[in-house]
């Protein structure tokens, strides 16, 4: 069977995907990945996985619908020319052209998998509206007639049938995200807490994964206990809903929130902190708070959709309400005065991140709920 993995940057196609492709090649399918380039490196370690690779024209975050077009044309040949048996579509742009792409190519299996909604999802200024009703008619278009719409919250699902999006016909599956590979992030001793708490925030920079209200709820906290340390860690990005260079620039002045930049590893980050944070308005299933569970560290996120799937309120971390920076010091000043929280939460996450979200258990649930057999002659399916 050949199998395309088509995604909007190779980094996270290789970051969250890698154990899935490795698990389709080992039952001894091909496994072709499809993103943008620009990424030499982690394009690199795909092919490294013994998964090849290709380039396809996208604009990950613009709204020029003659560019989308490309998009959308540049998938159908290449699918026509890769002979592709099975599709797996990941994030918004992907799983909206790539299936519709697919279905004209005659790709005999298609699923898509919703890691998370987006801007387009917001809704909250008439812009917004505008992108959301085109997204719903996209989307409808896209997941219609296909064989099935992972989605990594029950949440997400309600809210894709309230839109009219998917059918009583359409093929609901669910998933744990994409794991965690608990190797990779093993547990690590909590760092001194004498010297204050370290809060590390994990995510790319947009306004919705709650940066801002991490950076408020970091004044209010330093302003009682001025030894802890707040760190922003994660790539910028740009265009709609992203964090400006301005109010980076704004928060390092102030002196209350440090920003790591970017990484490729965020395992000496995580190793260095005592609590991750994540104040999202709404995820599928957070990465970063998977990976910081297997590493032992105790979690602070808002109770949204997603996150709420991850972290139990006093089980493994804490639930604040969204967009209140007040409630997330709260939360916050809660670990410092009451610091054994630390030990007890981070090795309930780990027992978590073992039993319920690693990584091999993820990927042999979804390739099973694809129909990938174990070898590729079983069925009618042949490798190509």
């Amino acid at each position: 069977m050949r199998i395309c993995v088509l995604g909007n940057q190779s980094r996270a196609v290789f970051l969250f995907w890698r154990v899935l492709m490795n698990e389709a090649r080992t039952r001894g399918h091909s496994v072709l990945c499809l993103v943008p380039e620009g990424d030499e490196k982690s394009d690199k370690d795909i092919e490294n996985l013994g998964v090849s690779i290709r380039h396809y024209s996208l604009d990950r975050k613009g709204i020029n619908p003659l560019r989308d077009v490309q998009t959308f044309l540049d998938l159908k040949r290449i699918f026509h020319e890769e002979q592709i048996d099975l599709l797996f579509a990941t994030t918004i742009k992907p799983v909206i052209y790539g299936c519709i792409a697919a279905r004209l190519a005659g790709i005999p299996h298609i699923y898509a998998t919703i890691t998370g909604l987006g801007y387009a999802f917001e809704a909250d200024s008439f812009l917004k509206k505008i992108v959301h009703a085109v997204s719903v008619v996209l989307y409808r278009t896209a997941l219609s007639h296909i064989e099935g719409v992972f989605f990594q919250n029950r949440d997400d699902a309600r809210l894709f049938r309230s839109c009219g999006i998917l059918t009583d016909a359409s093929r609901v599956l669910f998933a744990r995200g994409t794991g965690v590979d608990t190797v990779r992030f093993p547990v690590q001793p909590l760092p001194d807490t004498s010297q204050g708490l370290v809060f590390l925030t994990v995510g790319r920079l947009l306004i919705a994964k709650g940066f801002c209200e991490f950076a408020e709820a970091a004044r209010r906290v330093k302003q009682k206990y001025p030894q802890c340390r707040f760190q922003i860690l994660g790539p910028r990005e740009q265009g709609l809903g992203s964090i400006s260079d301005e109010q980076l620039q704004q928060w390092k002045e102030e002196g209350a929130v440090e920003y790591l930049g970017a990484t490729s590893d965020v395992v000496p980050y995580v190793r260095n902190s005592h609590v991750v944070v994540l104040a999202s308005w709404r995820e599928g299933i957070p990465t970063a708070i998977m990976e910081a569970m297997s590493m032992g560290r105790a979690c602070l996120v808002t109770d949204v959709p997603g996150c709420r799937e991850a972290v139990t309120n006093g089980d493994n971390g804490f639930l604040v309400p969204s967009k209140d920076p007040a409630a997330l010091a709260e939360a916050m000043e809660r670990f410092i005065c009451q610091p054994e929280l630390l030990q007890a939460m981070g090795r309930r996450g780990r027992e978590l991140a073992e039993h319920t979200f690693d990584a091999h258990v993820v990927a042999t649930g979804i390739l099973q709920d694809m129909h990938v057999p174990a070898s590729p002659f079983e069925g009618n399916n042949h490798d190509k």
